[in-house]
């Protein structure tokens, strides 16, 4: 990932706990505000998504997508765009290492549009999905 927005949270929960709601896609929906619908189109040997189709909208992002995974136990899991009408890249990853008693997950994220866009106004969107998402992955995996 060349230009990226990176950010972290400690949940209060395990690593394995919180791969589990990372994994779970069917409840995306319920717990990102960006993600719309969802659906796995392939499994990979571990069981766990290997492509998945999203339907995202994030203000200045809205677009159907299909995103490749690549799963490292409880560790860590990262995506790359395979297709997309408006977007160029999408790659992110969630890492995750213990924290006291807790989780710290960092999630990191680079998007290229298509059209032409500031890489402040793309920074500012990658930065509102990660603070998004990492809020809505706490109350998930801590409610």
């Amino acid at each position: 990932m060349a230009e990226h927005t990176r950010s972290s949270i400690v949940i209060d929960a395990t690593p394995a706990e919180v791969m589990a709601v990372i994994a779970d896609f069917a409840a995306y929906p319920q717990w990102t505000g960006e993600v719309k619908e969802i659906d796995v189109l392939e499994a990979g040997p571990d069981g766990r998504a290997a492509r998945v189709r999203l339907l995202l909208d994030a203000g200045a992002i809205r677009d159907e997508h299909t995103l490749a995974y690549t799963w490292d136990g409880d560790r860590e899991v990262s995506w790359t765009l395979v297709s997309s009408q408006m977007l160029r890249a999408l790659d992110g990853s969630y890492a995750l290492a213990p924290a006291g008693k807790g989780t710290e997950v960092t999630y990191q994220l680079a998007v290229d549009v298509k059209i032409p866009m500031l890489g402040m106004i793309k920074r500012k969107a990658e930065k509102v999905i990660i603070d998004r998402a990492l809020a809505g992955l706490k109350k998930r995996v801590e409610g």
